[in-house]
């Protein structure tokens, strides 16, 4: 069953790569407490991911913490150490907390992982984003495949 506006996240483990290598983030404690805008991509290095969704949510990370947002944060089906590299490849670093999922383990719990076999990738995640409230999902915007137009910054932000 797939996640819906009102339901509380599933407690999982991300992995964020950190100075002194990998360290595990548990879910509830990462969203308890506070706003944070969530976004997930196929994958890092990616071509829609890395030239529109994740440049959307650097530019408008100012516009994110005035609209009461604690952090945001990307997740995507890759290890710390690719979501490491991609983040400071774009310059994210200051921006964007990076979570992975390397085993896809989310993504399965909400229901939005996807078969990208065709593609040589595997299981992945589908493109989302969805704005967390104290581990509550309030907004939540699942693109159609191929699509990218309902997971952006821009919209987050014209429908919060």
């Amino acid at each position: 069953m797939t996640i819906q506006v009102g339901d509380k996240l599933p407690q999982t483990t991300f992995i964020k790569a950190t100075a002194n290598g990998p360290e595990a983030v548990d879910s509830a404690s990462f969203f308890a407490g506070r706003k944070v805008a969530l976004f997930s991509v196929p994958g890092a290095f990616t071509p829609t991911c890395s030239a529109k969704h994740l440049p959307s949510f650097i530019d408008k990370a100012d516009a994110f913490k005035a609209k009461g947002v604690d952090e945001i944060a990307c997740t995507a089906v890759n290890d710390a150490f690719v979501l490491g590299a991609w983040s400071k490849s774009n310059a994210a670093d200051e921006k964007i907390t990076m979570l992975a999922d390397g085993n896809a383990a989310f993504v399965e719990a909400i229901g939005l992982a996807s078969d990208s076999s065709r593609f040589g990738m595997g299981k992945r995640g589908q493109r989302f984003s969805m704005l967390v409230d104290d581990g509550v999902v309030t907004q939540l915007n699942v693109e159609g495949p191929g699509e990218f137009k309902v997971s952006s910054a821009e919209h987050m932000l014209d429908t919060m």
